[in-house]
């Protein structure tokens, strides 16, 4: 009896190929926006404790105003100050971890080149449009300042974002002249819509309150650059990482 050999042809197909790539660089993304963020967090919220807490305490007590505001920030620097760092800090590398992951999906959806020195660009270019645009018209405030509603803040800065944001991509990454000529005044227009505070009254020195928009203006600047830079530079290392193992 002759022993019949079947030979096997094995197929590739090219749909598998596909999803195991868009895994593997979600996972990339994944890992390097956690350990960027965790990173910048971590930097930030120790920032923020010697610079922006202060800040806020002292403007706690001109919103009381006397004795009774004292003894309040002498009962919550004993008993509730570390708790309440502690939350800011959670809150800040969350913060962080989001900035580095919304970069990083950005730029992919873009087709961008991923590294550290393109992410800090981007990174730079989101904090134009989330906060360096939105201060010019609404500052950070501290409590006991003069307040718009909350409600229209929260429109005005998310329109505001969005449309900065649009128009710096047409600005810097759309070649035609008109087109940029649209991304500038996308970056314009919001301003003229801003909401102003419904009663001038505020009972923070205004130079505190103007230090505080500095400063948090600064902390956010950092936070921003610091989350890209590391979120680039990790992304290109896991990149490079799993070339050299494909080879």
């Amino acid at each position: 009896m002759t022993a019949r050999m079947t030979h096997v042809t094995r197929f590739h197909f090219p749909a598998t190929k596909t999803h195991t790539k868009q895994t593997s660089v979600i996972t990339r993304v994944l890992a390097a926006g956690f350990i960027a963020g965790i990173v910048a967090g971590l930097f930030v919220a120790a920032l923020q404790h010697v610079t922006t807490t202060p800040l806020i305490l002292t403007a706690e007590i001109y919103e009381v105003s006397g004795e009774a505001a004292q003894r309040g920030l002498s009962t919550l620097t004993q008993s509730a100050l570390l708790h309440r760092t502690i939350n800011t800090s959670l809150s800040t590398i969350a913060l962080s971890m989001g900035y580095a992951l919304i970069l990083l999906a950005v730029m992919l959806l873009s087709e961008e080149k991923i590294d550290a020195y393109r992410a800090t660009l981007w990174a730079a270019c989101a904090f134009a449009a989330t906060g360096l645009s939105a201060g010019l018209e609404l500052a950070p405030q501290l409590p006991g300042s003069a307040e718009t509603a909350l409600h229209d803040r929260q429109i005005w800065w998310l329109t505001n974002a969005a449309l900065t944001a649009s128009g710096l991509y047409l600005v810097i990454k759309i070649d035609p002249i008109p087109i940029k000529i649209v991304g500038l005044a996308l970056i314009v227009v919001p301003h003229f819509f801003a909401p102003y505070p419904a009663t001038p009254e505020s009972h923070v020195p205004a130079e505190l309150a103007a230090r505080f928009a500095a400063a948090s203006l600064s902390v956010q600047a950092l936070s921003w650059l610091l989350a890209g830079a590391l979120a680039g530079a990790i992304f290109q290392l896991l990149n490079s990482q799993n070339n050299e193992t494909r080879r």
